[in-house]
């Protein structure tokens, strides 16, 4: 039977890739390179420079393939349903020209099970029923494990929950459930709306890479500066990720500061 490898490759840096990772990549007939212009190159040539350095299976092919762009009109989650079946039809019509007992390589920057929809679009493409597979996922370093490595912090304090969330969802309100939140995927700027005098950020982009860039402090101090280095970088690269960790004091607690 067909099999789709779904490989968290890191953060950024080859070598955040992991044995049980390498192991995988050689184990796969087909990797798929997603391309997003020339804007975003960088994320496809990472890809193949991990390729390069960890591939010895000589018959494997590497494909690439351009991500369909995500519309913008409409509901955001209607929005997001249509892109990822675009890309679930791509997977698909990979897996039926393959041979019966070929493996298909997907390599999903970060960690599959951290916000990144490759699974759900593997799902999609079951659901679908026009092709058979298995599916095997390995996990990968995340940009939350080289954000706080970077800083050199523990990513909670002792007792306390944080809660992973998006700068959509903070651009809505503090998170109820925690005094620390650590985002993903902010094209919002959404730490500058945390307006507690107190609170602290530890702040990273382009995680993993040589471009990597870390600022932490008083997010009362940080929140201007952050704001234009992160638009500096978007106009020096094209294109950003960043992720940050927010902690606010906690509240009658007794817990230690970070």
């Amino acid at each position: 039977m067909r099999k789709i490898l779904v490989i968290g490759i890191g953060a950024g840096n080859p070598e955040h890739m992991t044995v049980q990772a390498i192991k995988a990549l050689n184990r796969a007939d087909v990797l798929l390179i997603p391309t997003k212009g020339d804007e975003k190159a960088f994320l496809a040539e990472a890809r193949r420079d991990i390729c390069d350095r960890f591939l010895e299976n000589p018959a494997c092919r590497i494909l690439d393939y351009a991500v369909p762009v995500r519309r913008a009109d409409g509901s955001y989650e209607d929005g997001v349903n249509d892109w990822h079946h675009a890309i679930a039809a791509i997977y698909e019509r990979t897996l039926a020209v393959m041979g019966e007992d070929e493996t298909l390589g997907l390599l999903v920057w970060g960690d599959p099970m951290l916000y990144d929809s490759t699974l759900r679009i593997v799902g999609h493409v079951r659901a679908a029923g026009r092709v058979s597979f298995e599916t095997e996922v390995i996990p990968g370093i995340t940009s939350v494990q080289a954000l706080c490595a970077g800083h050199g912090i523990a990513l909670n304090r002792i007792g306390l929950p944080v809660e992973i969330t998006t700068g959509r969802r903070l651009a809505e309100g503090w998170p109820e459930s925690a005094r620390d939140a650590l985002v993903m995927l902010d094209g919002v700027q959404a730490f500058r709306t945390v307006e507690d005098p107190e609170a602290e950020i530890w702040w990273g982009a382009y995680l993993g890479t040589p471009h990597e860039i870390l600022l932490s402090g008083r997010l009362a101090d940080m929140a201007e500066t952050i704001a234009e280095t992160r638009r500096r970088a978007r106009e020096d690269h094209g294109w950003i990720m960043d992720t940050y960790l927010i902690r606010r004091p906690a509240a009658d607690t007794g817990e230690d500061a970070p």
